[in-house]
């Protein structure tokens, strides 16, 4: 029984293909935990995200490995919560790295990640790379994880004066990597310092950077719109406004929305 309910949705964009993954454990079977009939007995869930990059099939192969193993160590190991996120990390981490090892023709494939677990304390967290982790509390939206992109040094050198707002928003440099899961020496990684308590209300988005497309300012409006109907309600609404919005170079967009279930719905 988890106190959380939880929903994901997902758009191709522009692109052909697909190279985000996304998984919430417990919930939904298939490959993403080493025993299929091991469940958390503490009513947590955990979900992770992953942008891949690397080419079609490098980049969904990356996102759907480190996913796999990530929640793979969060079910299967003991100890602290945050030890248990950065061991998934690594384990996530080492797996590409075996993978490049077997195959050199993948070499360069890595992905984001965004790893949550959702508890009787909060919620907690570790990720790389430039996937945004969000709360939407009281109406407004804030940003729970660093950014592992350019766009944070960019926004600097507006504020001090050398850059417009406008070049920063428009500077190729944006969306490059600082950051990611590569199988080489991860150099940034934002670890949760304590939990997170959610309160009624809340909900806690994990997205690729497709969500992008939108302003925060949108993306508060839409929860706000939708929360009230459920996770399900919420993360569909998000992807349809991504998707008439028409941005001719639209990237992969995806989704995870979790919150507390209403007092009542327990289960």
């Amino acid at each position: 029984m988890s106190d959380y309910e939880f929903a994901r949705c997902s758009t191709q964009g522009a692109r052909n293909y697909q190279e985000d993954t996304a998984v919430v454990w417990p919930g939904e079977a298939g490959l993403f935990a080493p025993a299929p009939d091991l469940g958390a007995d503490d009513g947590s869930i955990v979900a992770v995200l992953a942008d891949g990059m690397g080419g079609h099939a490098g980049g969904a192969l990356a996102s759907r490995m480190v996913c796999e193993h990530f929640v793979g160590v969060c079910a299967a190991r003991n100890g602290s919560v945050p030890e248990r996120l950065v061991a998934a990390l690594e384990e996530a981490n080492a797996a590409v790295a075996a993978k490049v090892a077997q195959n050199p023709m993948l070499s360069g494939m890595g992905s984001t990640l965004i790893g949550a677990r959702f508890g009787a304390d909060g919620v907690e967290w570790v990720s790389v790379g430039d996937s945004p982790l969000m709360l939407y509390r009281g109406g407004e939206i804030a940003m729970l994880n660093e950014d592992h992109s350019l766009a944070p040094e960019l926004e600097r050198l507006v504020a001090a004066g050398r850059m417009t707002e406008e070049e920063a928003r428009h500077d190729p440099r944006r969306h490059m990597l600082r950051s990611a899961v590569t199988g080489d020496e991860i150099d940034m990684v934002d670890v949760s310092r304590r939990p997170l308590k959610m309160e009624p209300g809340d909900y806690v988005i994990l997205a690729s950077d497709g969500v992008h497309t939108l302003e925060t300012a949108e993306i508060a409006r839409i929860v706000r719109a939708y929360g009230g109907e459920g996770a399900d309600a919420v993360a569909r609404a998000l992807i349809r406004e991504v998707e008439q919005m028409r941005e001719p170079h639209q990237d992969n967009a995806t989704v995870i929305a979790v919150r507390l279930k209403p007092t009542g719905e327990v289960g």
